[in-house]
């Protein structure tokens, strides 16, 4: 029991079912929805798939990465818990700045993934309301759909500002809509599946396709990698999760293995139905399948369920990423303000409310640089960084028990390493100056924060 006089901690009320659904609530959402025209485009054709599939061996690698620090450190704030309770307990300059580094780079990675998900929700509502966008320009509002994405986006924001056990049970129910938006379009595509339609390009066919396959490969990845973000998202609310050492790696795993199977599934369904040449430029690609099988109104209903999964999955992302800066601030490496917690609502006030808002600006961005700088951004100080956590953990800290050991260690790491790299050097040269300039600032932050830090403790 806590102090009367003891600052407000969160609860730990999350157990198997919650975890994992608010995991698959954040990796399907409107991710799939919105990406399979420029994923198709990467590679120009069907056998895209293929990166689907090596999306999902890196990201299952990598979920085991996850699965085994998150077993060992449970605790709020994800990657930088794992980088702070490894590097940072080196008591080195370096070991300070990579869990700040990642906190800083996260504010852009972090609200960049969250607003992809508003701004591709805008072109299902203009599926919906064709003329809305016309009627509030004529209201004299500019980028009408940008505004309607921020405004979303503030009033989900709010919505989470309650007792995480509460939170927890309605990410259920948002689950199960989004589960059965998925296995509408499952069903539907796989009752009138058309084989003919998953014809390869005639180069690739042939054999001839074979450079711009493998160029295209990279691009394909990075999409899909986008689409499976999220796989980790449990492990933002160790404080909250009742039995971590286990709890965590099975929401993992088994959100791993789910999603990646519904992906596949529901992407030969789509491309069964709608042929790849028009799906590759479609505005809104399941409101066109479903239209295509049974008309205009039933598609505008079925946009309805697509617009629940962006609901239940914004707000199961926002719920874990507002933790990160929050965990960040309670240890003392970000500043103080984003430790509060709600007296009553028992949440991390000042860390979801500035979450939200920056979310609310990325809005504003085109959504193909907003996805790939997502990704991007991230890999270098999140992904590769805690690869490298988890090596060091197992070398340099057996005090630590590990609940959760990944089996072939370091096969997993390995694979998952590479992959990172890969996608990585695939990007375009944006996103990469983008992911850098990020870097470098952050670092030039922390050593202005820390130096200012350091005096005020003298």
């Amino acid at each position: 029991m806590n102090r009367p006089d003891a600052p407000p901690q969160l609860e730990r009320s999350l157990g198997l079912l919650q975890a994992t659904s608010l995991n698959v609530s954040n990796m399907v959402g409107i991710g799939p929805f919105i990406t399979i025209p420029a994923f198709l485009a990467t590679m120009g054709g069907p056998h895209a798939l293929i990166g689907w599939v090596v999306a999902a061996v890196l990201v299952i690698c990598d979920g085991l990465v996850w699965s085994e620090l998150g077993a060992a450190l449970p605790g709020s704030g994800g990657s930088y818990h794992f980088l702070r309770e490894t590097f940072g307990k080196t008591g080195t300059w370096f070991g300070r700045l990579m869990p700040f580094l990642f906190i800083w780079q996260f504010l852009v990675s972090g609200t960049l993934e969250i607003a992809s998900g508003y701004i591709g929700a805008a072109d299902y509502v203009r599926y919906v309301f064709p003329n809305l966008e016309s009627q509030l320009a004529a209201w004299g509002i500019s980028h009408g759909m940008s505004w309607l994405a921020a405004a979303s986006c503030v009033v989900i924001t709010l919505a989470l500002c309650g007792r995480t056990r509460v939170v927890g049970w309605v990410s259920v129910v948002l689950c199960f809509g989004t589960l059965l938006t998925v296995l509408t379009v499952i069903v539907a595509g796989l009752t009138h599946f058309n084989p003919s339609l998953l014809t390869l390009p005639p180069e690739v066919a042939a054999g001839t396709g074979d450079k711009s396959m493998f160029s295209g490969l990279g691009a394909a990845m990075l999409i899909a990698i986008y689409d499976y973000l999220g796989y980790y998202n449990v492990c933002h609310l160790g404080d909250e999760v009742r039995d971590p050492g286990k709890t965590i790696p099975r929401a993992v795993i088994i959100s791993v293995v789910v999603v990646a199977v519904i992906y596949l599934t529901m992407n030969i369904s789509i491309i069964a139905v709608v042929p790849w040449q028009e799906a590759m430029v479609s505005k809104n690609i399941a409101a066109d399948f479903m239209e295509r099988l049974f008309g205009r109104p039933v598609a505008v209903a079925f946009t309805w369920m697509i617009l629940w999964t962006v609901v239940a999955c914004m707000f199961a992302i926002t719920l874990g990423y507002s933790r990160i800066p929050f965990a960040a601030a309670r240890q003392g490496d970000f500043f103080r303000v984003f430790g509060l917690v709600h007296p009553r609502g028992q949440f991390p006030a000042v860390s979801l409310l500035a979450l939200g808002g920056l979310t609310a600006v990325f809005c504003f961005f085109p959504l193909q640089d907003v996805i790939n700088a997502a990704v991007t951004v991230r890999i270098l100080i999140q992904f590769i960084g805690q690869i490298a956590a988890l090596d060091w953990l197992r070398r340099k800290r057996p005090d630590i028990p590990l609940p959760f050991r990944m089996k072939l260690y370091p096969l997993p790491s390995v694979i998952a390493l590479g992959g990172w790299f890969f996608v990585l050097g695939s990007a375009d040269l944006k996103s990469r100056l983008a992911g850098l300039a990020v870097t470098v600032s952050g670092v030039v932050v922390f050593a202005i924060w820390n130096a200012w830090t350091a005096r005020s403790k003298a």
